[in-house]
């Protein structure tokens, strides 16, 4: 098992991923060509030549970021392959500046491992939260708990953990 950064090739294996969760509501579907603008935010886990996990790390403010698209290949989850990505996507932010990391999950049991703990509210001083108010990702509404982006649609959890 490998856990590197993504390469474009890997796109294919993370869209399957994306497309075995996204069905039952665990994860939002995303566009094809969004996953080849991001890959340069995608951390995999490759066993042989596939694609068998997958994690995101997405920049929202100056000491903000978002965990996004966390998923592992259903026949090989409970074995820790969830647990090396989330790390490598922490220490890779912590290399970056960020000092808070947030994610909107269904799996707060497994965040919560790691140190993310459930958020109401938002937690950014009312002069950036301003700036971000002028973000069109809706990474950025979550966070921001808008109401443009309500009702939770997934029903998901908002948590964050402070590095």
């Amino acid at each position: 098992m490998q856990i590197r950064p993504a390469h474009t090739s890997d796109i294919k294996g993370i869209r399957q991923l994306i497309d075995s969760y996204s069905p039952q509501g665990r994860l939002l579907t995303k566009e094809t060509v969004t996953l080849y603008e991001s890959v340069q935010e995608f951390t995999v886990a490759i066993e042989g030549n596939d694609v068998v996990g997958c994690g995101a790390l997405h920049v929202l403010w100056e000491d903000l970021a978002e965990v996004r698209t966390v998923a592992v290949n259903e026949k090989l989850r409970g074995q820790g392959i969830g647990h090396q990505i989330l790390e490598s996507i922490i220490s890779r932010a912590e290399e970056i500046g960020i000092k808070r990391l947030f994610c909107l999950t269904f799996e707060t049991e497994f965040f919560g491992r790691h140190g993310f703990q459930v958020i109401e509210g938002t937690p950014v001083a009312p002069e950036i939260y301003a700036e971000l108010l002028r973000s069109y990702d809706a990474g950025v509404a979550e966070f921001l708990d808008l109401e443009s982006v309500k009702p939770n649609t997934l029903g998901n959890t908002r948590m964050l953990k402070e590095l």
